[in-house]
């Protein structure tokens, strides 16, 4: 097919789009790209969107299942690590296809592809799994501050809730500016954990060993509670929104064949290179889990009794110390604000694609802001001084994550399996079975964690 026969057929299958809202309107193809510079000075133009979806994977949310894997079963599960990495590496890269093909996000065709009655039911669902990861991130940012600087945990709680207006001055700046600061904050998380794993000098022959498959994790109850949680925590149904908004802030003429292709190519490139970063970040919180605690049959279900551990000498031995709890705090907080920027952001971005809400931007973010921070706050102002209490908030969470991430995962394939709405781009045999196998495989997992926990 010619350059010529590729841009009129381009045309045909995205006629319409151009003249519709933009997702992310202030920021949505604004950034620059150069033409003709080799592959790495590209790549790192196109790097930035890939962090924002990478700390997802990586929000307080995964801290308990990860650090608890380790610590009840040792390095078995660090195969349930890699194999969630490698879902959400092809659930985002065909979200961020999906974005760059069709210039709408995934909120906004699915609103588009669906009754009145059935968009707002989906809206429903996908706002409450936003104030589901909102509560993991403002619980854990909560926490984060009570532990480094003594404040009561209602105080830091209200102090995320308004972490928003930071978000609104760095628009202001740019989305680069932001691109940079979660890409340092993952840094922070990821220097963190890596010398503290350091420290605790794992076993290198059972970490490698770890990443083996073991069939007794599908025959041991505990074992395998704790991978669905795992799983549960990694693979979340916001960033798949986020992802295919995002993906389209790089200049890029949706109607040249070429420049979509390349436009692909190179978003896919950044995801990837992140959730291979977070992946590493959720293994070093594993296999800290597993060479600190395991075998001492520490009480480690809330992140106040992680932070205590750590300085504890009869817990880790000789490398406790208040350093080492403090260093912790700090990626705590690290982590919990880093992913309250990018869930306002998926907030936005669900509002306006599903109930096409248009309101000046402060209002807006301080809105998707305030409908996760209320229920945390109401909950820790009823359970004041019990943070057991509060923190069980957490679970519950990744429960109704469990429960969305159905109504985002489907929609998604059937949108990037349509020849007519995708063209060229749509998904390859192969990717698409792949795609459905992974989709009924976590589908059934979920249920089994939701019927577990309810058990």
């Amino acid at each position: 097919m010619s350059k010529q026969d590729k841009e009129k057929h381009s045309h045909e299958f995205l006629g319409g789009t151009g003249s519709q809202s933009k997702s992310l309107d202030e920021i949505n193809n604004s950034i620059d790209v150069p033409d003709d510079a080799g592959y790495f000075k590209t790549l790192l133009a196109y790097t930035g969107p890939g962090a924002l979806i990478a700390v997802g994977y990586m929000d307080p949310g995964n801290w308990i299942t990860s650090i608890g894997g380790g610590a009840q079963f040792n390095y078995t599960l660090l195969s349930v690590v890699l194999l969630s990495s490698l879902i959400a590496m092809l659930l985002q890269a065909m979200s961020a296809r999906l974005g760059i093909v069709t210039g709408r996000d995934l909120a906004q065709l699915t609103r588009d592809r669906t009754s009145k009655v059935t968009g707002i039911l989906l809206w429903i669902i996908t706002e409450l799994a936003i104030m589901a990861t909102d509560m993991a991130e403002i619980i854990g940012s909560g926490i984060a501050i009570e532990l480094l600087f003594g404040l009561p945990l209602i105080v830091g709680i209200t102090i995320t809730a308004f972490d928003v207006l930071l978000l609104l001055f760095l628009m202001k700046l740019g989305f680069r500016k932001i691109e940079a600061i979660v890409a340092t904050l993952v840094a922070v998380i990821l220097l963190v954990f890596a010398y503290e794993v350091f420290l605790s000098k794992p076993n290198a022959l059972g970490v490698l060993g770890g990443y083996v498959p073991r069939a007794k994790i599908l025959t041991n109850q505990p074992m395998l509670y704790m991978a669905l949680g795992i799983v549960g925590a990694t693979v979340m149904p916001h960033d798949l929104y986020l992802g295919s908004s995002i993906s389209q802030t790089r200049k890029y003429d949706i109607h040249d064949h070429d420049s979509v292709k390349k436009t692909i190519r190179f978003t896919i490139a950044d995801s990837n290179i992140q959730l291979t970063l977070a992946f590493v970040v959720n293994s070093l919180l594993l296999i800290l889990g597993a060479a600190l605690f395991f075998g001492t049959h520490s009480e480690l279900g809330r992140f106040v009794d992680l932070f205590n551990a750590l300085s504890n000498s009869k817990i880790v031995g000789a490398i406790a110390s208040p350093m080492l709890s403090m260093l912790f705090a700090i990626a705590l907080l690290a982590s919990g604000q880093s992913s309250t920027i990018t869930g306002t952001l998926a907030g936005q971005i669900i509002m306006e694609g599903f109930i096409h809400l248009r309101m000046p931007l402060w209002a807006q973010r301080l809105l998707t802001r305030l409908i996760s921070v209320i229920p945390v706050l109401a909950f820790a102002i009823y359970y004041k001084g019990n943070e057991a209490k509060i923190e069980s908030l957490l679970t519950f969470s990744q429960v109704f994550l469990s429960i969305a991430l159905p109504f985002a995962m489907i929609p998604l394939i059937l949108f990037t399996s349509d020849k007519k709405l995708m063209g060229d781009f749509a998904n390859r045999k192969w990717v698409k079975y792949l795609a459905w196998v992974v989709a009924i495989i976590l589908i059934i997992l979920n249920l089994q964690l939701i019927w577990t926990t309810i058990a």
